[in-house]
């Protein structure tokens, strides 16, 4: 007798609910794509429309296809913006993890958060705007593991750069884990959390400072007035001090824009955050400015303040970008004035980023007959991968327990 075997029903890779609640925020797929038809969501779209055509003809055609690159200047937006920029802008992760975790002030946990996720963003993009870069991109781990240089400051960014973004995953995998309710792998992650927010510590301080170091082999390439042998430890400073600023304009943009997320925390609370950030903001922006003035001063180059525009275009830098936000910041603690303390924050990432073009690009290459000025294609991708960082932190904090504290571990100190 024979007899008829039941087929077997096989269960979807994905769970059906789980596509629904925890990546459709609890919407059907129609519903949850009707509510991506936004203002921003449009201006992102037509940013990728622009962005991944230039892409594709960036690895097809190559540099010369899509850069004003040549041998006289191998180095353009993509190193002074999505690299140097990038890194020293990501550096909120480790300075708030500093502050919190091993400072103990736990004042600013509320913060930690979402800086170890922009900071975990931002060096995911920045080798990604170095693949872009590179003439063979797929060569970008051969400094680690096939020509190991030791010599070359290259080979240490290297090594920092990649061990700091695995501290930075292990930092990220708490929240992770609490979406994905993995109790007993939440546990696991925060045993590790410590031991990766010392060791990140160690690793940003090392790859911040050589990235500056990196133009000390170039003292006939860069102007002397950015050329300085305290070229690492002002890089390290200003990374700091720009980290302080990205964290006070990304907590006010996600308690203005995450409201569901931010609601927990009223505005008099945030404020007061914000300006004990802006007192370390000072406090690190008027130690970068003497460091400036020093390294000037060590390397007896006062005669070219006032001798081109070059010196003119430093004092500006100097005293624009760095005094003159410093004193904003103490300005706005002196005053209990939030507000100013964001003017100050967006005042000293800009410095930030006019720091690290000048010395990339600006003073890079000087008295070369060739000039460097970057195409239209060049700015697309840059705009275009900074704006895939911005869709994809609203994607992350729109379902993981980023800017709140998930329900089942409040009161949890870490």
């Amino acid at each position: 007798m024979s007899t008829v075997t039941a087929p077997v029903s096989r269960q979807p890779l994905i769970a059906p609910n789980f596509m629904r609640n925890k990546i459709f925020l609890g919407m059907s797929p129609r519903d949850y794509f009707k509510s991506l038809m936004t203002p921003g969501h449009m201006i992102a779209w037509a940013i990728l429309a622009v962005g991944l055509p230039v892409t594709f003809q960036r690895f097809t055609g190559g540099l010369a296809a899509v850069t004003n690159l040549t041998d006289a200047n191998p180095w353009g937006i993509w190193i002074g913006i999505d690299v140097l920029c990038g890194v020293a802008l990501a550096a909120g992760g480790f300075t708030m993890a500093t502050i919190v975790h091993i400072f103990g002030m736990k004042e600013y946990k509320a913060l930690v958060r979402p800086a170890v996720l922009t900071g975990f963003l931002g060096y995911i993009l920045v080798v990604v705007g170095l693949a872009f870069d590179l003439g063979r991109p797929w060569r970008l781990p051969y400094p680690m593991f096939v020509s190991l240089g030791t010599s070359s400051v290259m080979f240490e960014v290297g090594w920092c750069v990649a061990l700091y973004l695995g501290c930075q995953f292990v930092e990220f995998l708490p929240p992770l884990f609490e979406w994905l309710d993995a109790k007993k792998l939440r546990a696991w992650a925060m045993k590790l959390a410590l031991g990766a927010t010392v060791m990140a510590v160690v690793l940003s301080t090392l790859h911040q400072s050589s990235l500056g170091a990196l133009f000390l082999i170039a003292p006939g390439k860069l102007h002397p007035l950015w050329y300085s042998m305290y070229l690492p430890v002002f890089f390290i400073i200003s990374a700091v001090s720009g980290g302080i600023g990205m964290v006070i304009i990304e907590a006010s943009l996600a308690h203005r824009y995450f409201k569901k997320q931010t609601g927990h925390m009223s505005h008099r609370d945030l404020d007061k955050l914000i300006l004990g950030l802006a007192k370390g903001g000072a406090l690190v922006l008027f130690m970068y400015f003497w460091l400036k003035v020093i390294g000037i001063a060590h390397e007896h180059q006062w005669s070219l303040l006032f001798a081109s525009g070059y010196g003119l275009w430093f004092l500006v830098e100097i005293v624009g970008f760095i005094l003159t936000p410093a004193f904003i910041f103490m300005y706005a603690v002196r005053n209990l004035n939030a507000t100013w303390a964001r003017v100050a924050a967006v005042w000293t990432v800009a410095g930030l980023v006019l720091n690290r073009l000048n010395v990339a690009t600006v003073a890079l290459n000087y008295n070369a007959a060739e000039r460097y000025f970057p195409h239209w294609k060049e700015i697309a991708v840059t705009i275009t991968i900074f704006t895939v960082g911005v869709m994809i932190y609203e994607f992350i904090v729109n379902r993981m327990p980023i800017l709140l504290q998930h329900p089942d571990y409040v009161g949890d100190d870490h």
